[in-house]
């Protein structure tokens, strides 16, 4: 019989369809655990319906549900339902990043602190309490400062405020994203974060066996200075000198060390500012969206098989490929109702162009950053050199024509 893998992940998460592409090369039977009953992923309309607001009723009923059951492994997509595979694995008696490790993966505010404890380099930050008056809170701080909410991702409710008066507005605007979360702690806290100019960086890692295993580095060859940061091109291998990529390296290992992460994915963000690589994430999770698609072009085993196998026990190969990939998540340049993207066709015909992913659909509701979190699609390259991979990404994005019609309020 097959080995069978928890998969828990949100029902709309964007990397359920490359795991469940993934099971036939393992061979190991998903079974899907999920706070959607019906996923909107095409490849899936079934699966284990739980609450991912109430962690232990939702492992006791994973718990009943799988009695049965040999479970050989398991997997979290995305940030908000790590913790719960660490409880739930934990309860199944699986080996597992612990509940706490999994916590500090996902809580930015928690994370800075164990990190500043533990020696690792995190920009200067502070806790902003929404229940009490925040003007009193914004004046005694510097600036320019980056205030974000402590537990989402891909860059949703992250600001940079140059003044207290753009502190405060920017406070107003991540408090309405922050509202629909279910931990009362997570809706009235806000990080504050020095500002620090420089050169971001993706670092995509696993860890296995006890053993650090760096992927791949993504430039972000966009600047990213706010006030929003939205996130664009990815290209790797990076373009920052060998000691710098060392840095960056380091750096995410000392991170994983400090949280307690002992095994799986990680993905971290990191800034390279002033001499140092400075933590602004680490994930205990894979790179997220349909990004991880580039990482076929960098390894030999794609990376979803890697965590699949890794889970179950199984030999992992962490060869690499030569050459340079890349991938532009292709924003949203406006809030409205898509009607069409037209272009398709002139971005495949563009040299390097591997494909492109169109996910959005005509008469969907678009919303840009902070408050939308969503990608048009994406495009991959893939060539000899960093530079071709990036210059072919800039010229397929360029062949896109966008139409999006205001919101009528």
């Amino acid at each position: 019989m097959q080995p069978n893998v928890l998969l828990i992940t949100p029902g709309q998460s964007y990397r359920l369809a490359a795991y469940l592409r993934a099971t036939q090369s393992v061979g190991v039977t998903l079974q899907v655990v999920s706070d959607s009953q019906h996923s909107l992923t095409l490849e899936i309309a079934e699966g284990l319906q739980v609450d991912f607001n109430h962690p232990a009723e939702a492992v006791n009923h994973v718990r009943a549900h799988t009695k049965h059951l040999s479970i050989n492994g398991i997997v979290a997509t995305d940030d908000n339902c790590v913790e719960l595979a660490a409880g739930i694995g934990e309860a199944l008696g699986l080996s597992v990043n612990s509940a706490e490790a999994a916590r500090l993966s996902r809580r930015k505010d928690l994370a800075r602190q164990r990190l500043q404890s533990a020696g690792v380099a995190v920009p200067e930050h502070w806790l902003l309490d929404l229940t009490t008056e925040l003007p009193p809170q914004l004046s005694r701080l510097p600036y320019p400062l980056v205030l974000k909410p402590v537990s989402l991702s891909a860059s949703r409710g992250v600001i940079r405020a140059d003044t207290p008066d753009q502190a405060l507005d920017a406070c107003r605007q991540i408090t309405k994203i922050i509202a629909p979360l279910a931990s009362a702690e997570e809706r009235n806290t806000i990080l504050a974060e020095r500002y620090l100019p420089g050169e971001e960086v993706a670092l995509e890692a696993f860890i296995h066996e006890g053993t650090f295993y760096p992927l791949a580095i993504f430039d972000k060859p966009d600047p990213l200075t706010g006030p929003c940061f939205e996130e664009s091109y990815y290209i790797t291998p990076s373009r920052h000198p060998l000691p710098v990529q060392q840095q960056i390296q380091k750096t995410v290992q000392q991170a994983c060390r400090a949280y307690g992460l002992q095994q799986g994915p990680i993905h971290a963000e990191v800034r390279v500012s002033q001499g140092r690589a400075w933590i602004l994430e680490v994930a205990s999770r894979t790179i997220g969206g349909e990004c991880s698609q580039i990482l076929d072009e960098v390894l030999v085993q794609p990376l979803e098989q890697l965590v699949l196998s890794a889970a179950i026990g199984s030999p992992v190969n962490f060869q690499k490929r030569p050459g340079a990939a890349g991938v532009l998540m292709i924003p949203t340049p406006q809030t409205g109702v898509l009607r069409r993207i037209n272009g398709e066709q002139r971005v495949r015909s563009v040299k390097h162009i591997r494909e492109i992913r169109l996910e959005a659909e005509p008469g969907q509701v678009l919303q840009t950053l902070p408050e939308g979190g969503d990608y048009l699609g994406f495009i991959y390259s893939s060539a000899k050199t960093p530079h071709e991979a990036e210059q072919a990404l800039r010229l397929a994005h360029a062949q896109l024509e966008i139409t999006i019609d205001p919101l009528l309020l």
